[in-house]
């Protein structure tokens, strides 16, 4: 770059942000979410977004993730980067200006996270639920349940019930209480409703097929790393409409996707992308009789959507703290 135009860039580029877990707590709401990652869906249909899949780093004792996207259309670049142990993980987005050599935020992102995979099933529910949906089951009962709650409650305001189980009584008597959900007694309860959220840790499956009423909407949301899965054949052999978030990602992590190809039960071609559905290029569920399975692993374009979302937030708040 000639010198004259770094000079200039310099004196004109913004300084960067640096937003913690409380700040975007603060500033982002489940609706902000949703609005977020469904205008991020509408971008991948268009073409205007590059997402690379999620790789992995060894570490001592856990493990270095690394995503990224690009969204051009919204005018922003950036990476998701976490470290997780067993006994925990650290978050952060590094967001960038897609037209400029500028780095925009810093974001905290654990909580970011929590909200734009809530965000997506919201977005799902949206689209892909049966009218009239009025249940919504939730097996499991930790971090990420929460914002499926909030966010599919955001995206189908005529639900009437909550109904969520997890083994860990205490765990789920206090999830029901903060979420205004009904306790089930054994995974059955959940997966009758309308529209069923599995995110577990479980290695093996949750949620059996000939549980499921016709007319259910699965989101499946906690299984990421090809070893894991929490549906078993069933819940895919009785699908009318299978779709994931990005086809090139589930075919490295989804082992709810990867087995029932192997076993013959699935083909690649029948998983769509759900912004197939939400560009309206193919029509999702035909019937409300229908089975349908949305298939969610994550993608860094949601990260990019939502960071930046809440960074517009905060500069119009006077939130967070520049970092030179």
């Amino acid at each position: 770059m000639p010198g004259a135009l770094l000079r200039a860039v310099l004196q004109n580029r913004v300084v960067p942000l640096y937003l913690t877990e409380a700040d975007v707590a603060e500033l982002l709401s489940p609706a902000d979410a949703v609005e977020a990652i469904e205008a991020c869906f509408r971008r991948m249909a268009a073409g205007s977004v590059e997402n690379r899949p999620r790789y992995r780093l060894g570490l001592e004792n856990g493990a270095l993730a690394v995503m990224a996207a690009a969204d051009l259309e919204l005018g922003y670049a950036g990476a998701k980067v976490y470290a997780g142990f067993r006994d925990g993980a650290r978050f952060a987005v590094l967001l960038f200006r897609a037209d400029s050599p500028e780095l925009v935020a810093v974001v905290e992102a654990d909580k970011l996270g929590q909200l734009r995979t809530g965000a997506a099933s919201g977005v799902a529910a949206k689209h892909l639920a049966a009218s009239g949906a009025s249940s919504l089951g939730v097996i499991g009962c930790g971090w990420q349940a929460q914002s499926q709650v909030a966010c599919i409650r955001v995206a189908l305001p005529g639900l009437e019930r909550v109904v969520a189980y997890c083994r860990s009584e205490d765990r789920l008597s206090a999830f029901c209480k903060e979420h205004g959900a009904e306790p089930g007694e054994s995974h059955q309860d959940p997966a009758a409703c309308d529209v069923v959220v599995t995110a577990t840790t479980s290695p093996d499956p949750v949620l059996r097929g000939e549980w499921l009423n016709p007319g259910a909407l699965v989101c499946a949301v906690g299984a990421n790393d090809g070893r894991r899965r929490e549906l078993d054949n069933v819940v895919l052999e009785r699908a009318a409409f299978v779709c994931c978030d990005s086809r090139d990602d589930a075919r490295l992590e989804s082992a709810d996707l990867i087995e029932p190809v192997e076993s013959g039960v699935l083909d690649w071609l029948e998983v769509h992308e759900l912004q197939e559905v939400v560009g309206e290029e193919v029509p999702g569920r035909q019937s409300d009789e229908d089975i349908v399975v949305f298939k969610s692993n994550g993608l860094a374009a949601w990260d990019v959507a939502v960071a930046a979302a809440v960074v517009e937030r905060a500069r119009a708040a006077g939130a967070g703290r520049e970092v030179s």
